[in-house]
């Protein structure tokens, strides 16, 4: 039985056994013991790929390659790590009444079955499952965004499916047109959503139809990522909903829907032979940036704010994909590594400072390096790594997307500098009184705080600036190649 059984099945069976016992006091270990098998079973298909290359499974419909192997294993690493943060968060929540036992059992399923849908659209050959997955993963994180049933995360929950729906809907008829343009080409008696047969076609394809297909395909899955003018759901999704959710919005599925683009891109570019798909990215990405940086200078919710983050980011990689090339491409799917590292590191900081303060207003929070140092310290820490400090991964990779801007395209990158510096000082000057500042009320957490994660998160974000492994290089190499880099 192949190792792709075992990614794909744990989770499920995991979501399954997990409603019908999610609600008893050792669920939590359960939700870990699930996620850290399913961990596991990425580890060893990931060395499988390694070892043999990309691999076909259960008639074609699913495809194991350079560009998402290592994003299966990041992705099943940080839904990891992210259950272990939430053994302590959801004990104190349940202690402070947000959760009843009805509502953790609904947390715990939708948790793995939202881990699966991810690995489903990772792991699949077929465009249409890619859809199927992604839908999937809407469905599951609205009844996670909505699961304290308060007046304002039921509101961002109906956001967040309205918009997300709306926008799924559009990737359906991009999906549509490039299955139209494919049956011109194959026949119907091909498999004409196979990624890998629309790949050995793609310079056969219609122009027309896939420049259409692609701007429908980009301002859906676009919706997913969080793109500018498309972004509105996720501060607010990520503001009302529990804190490990708000790590893996950020951490995971974002990632998903920006590899949905990729592979839609390197259609695109192969059948028009043009930079359209590349220059629809960079102008959607730039102006991510641009207006993620001001939003952020203008929060008072400490969530709201690194969500804005998260859509800065997401932008920045967005625009470095749309520039293409080795270095550009193979930046950006570096940032896409240490972003998912990081941004899921601060929000398991942020969770326990929240907890602490009983409230999510940076100006009520203060002094955390007092009352819990390694809080403190790990918030600190994240923010400087996020904000392209050296020598952490981000700062390898934003260096990388500003050099190559600047050399191919320099009209983009004053305001690249621009975004980044009010960023930069936006973010730090609400942090700062956060960790450092003196009228402290914050008490000890009831249940000790799952601090690990973040300094394994960090460490690794570290590492990535200082070093990236030989295998690791050469599958951004191999991915940016793949991408027409």
């Amino acid at each position: 039985m192949h190792a792709l059984s075992f990614v794909l099945g744990i989770p499920l069976l995991g979501g399954l056994v997990l409603a019908l016992v999610g609600h008893q006091p050792r669920a939590r270990d359960v939700n870990v013991g699930f996620s850290l098998w399913t961990f596991l079973a990425c580890c060893v298909m990931t060395y499988e790929v390694i070892e043999g290359g990309p691999q076909f499974l259960w008639a074609k419909q699913f495809y194991i390659d350079p560009l998402n192997v290592f994003l299966v294993t990041l992705t099943a690493f940080v839904s990891l790590t992210t259950a272990i943060f939430s053994r302590p968060y959801m004990r104190v929540e349940q202690d402070h009444g947000k959760m009843t036992p009805k509502r953790m059992r609904l947390y715990h399923s939708m948790y793995q079955l939202f881990g699966f849908t991810m690995l489903l659209g990772l792991t699949t050959n077929n465009l249409g499952i890619i859809w199927v997955a992604m839908e999937a993963a809407t469905l599951t994180t609205v009844l996670l965004v909505s699961v304290y049933r308060t007046p304002a995360s039921l509101e961002a929950a109906w956001k967040y499916f309205i918009l997300c729906g709306v926008g799924i809907a559009q990737a359906l008829f991009g999906t549509i047109l490039v299955y139209m343009a494919a049956d011109k080409v194959l026949g119907s008696e091909h498999a004409t959503l196979l990624w890998t047969n629309l790949s050995d076609i793609k310079g056969q394809l219609d122009p027309t139809i896939m420049s259409l297909a692609f701007v429908f395909l980009l301002i859906g899955y676009g919706t997913k990522i969080g793109l500018v003018p498309l972004h509105s759901w996720l501060p607010d999704a990520h503001a009302e909903g529990p804190t490990p959710v708000s790590a893996v919005l950020s951490g995971l599925l974002l990632n998903v829907a920006m590899y949905a683009v990729l592979r839609c891109k390197v259609l695109t570019d192969g059948a028009l032979g043009t930079q359209m798909a590349g220059q629809l990215m960079m102008g959607f990405g730039l102006l991510s940036v641009v207006v993620a940086a001001f939003f952020i200078s203008r929060q008072k919710d400490v969530k709201r704010m690194f969500s804005y983050s998260s859509i800065e980011h997401m932008g920045l990689i967005t625009f470095a994909f749309g520039m293409g090339g080795p270095i550009a491409s193979f930046a950006g799917l570096l940032h896409m590594t240490v972003h998912s590292l990081v941004k899921s590191a601060i929000f398991f900081t942020v969770g326990h400072a929240t907890q602490k303060a009983g409230t999510q207003t940076m100006s009520e929070i203060r002094g955390l390096i007092k009352v819990n140092p390694t809080v403190g310290w790990g918030l600190m820490l994240g923010v400087m790594a996020i904000l392209g400090m050296p020598p952490f991964g981000v700062f390898a990779s934003e260096f990388l997307i500003l050099t190559t801007a600047m050399r191919e395209q320099p009209w983009a990158t004053p305001f690249l500098f621009l975004a980044l510096g009010v960023a930069f000082a936006s973010m730090l000057i609400r942090v700062l009184p956060m960790v450092f500042g003196e009228d402290t009320k914050l008490k000890p957490l009831a249940h000790s705080p799952a601090l690990v994660p973040v300094f394994v998160h960090l460490g690794l974000g570290l590492a990535l600036g200082l070093y990236i492994p030989p295998y690791l290089n050469g599958w951004y190499v191999a991915a940016a190649r793949m991408m027409g880099g």
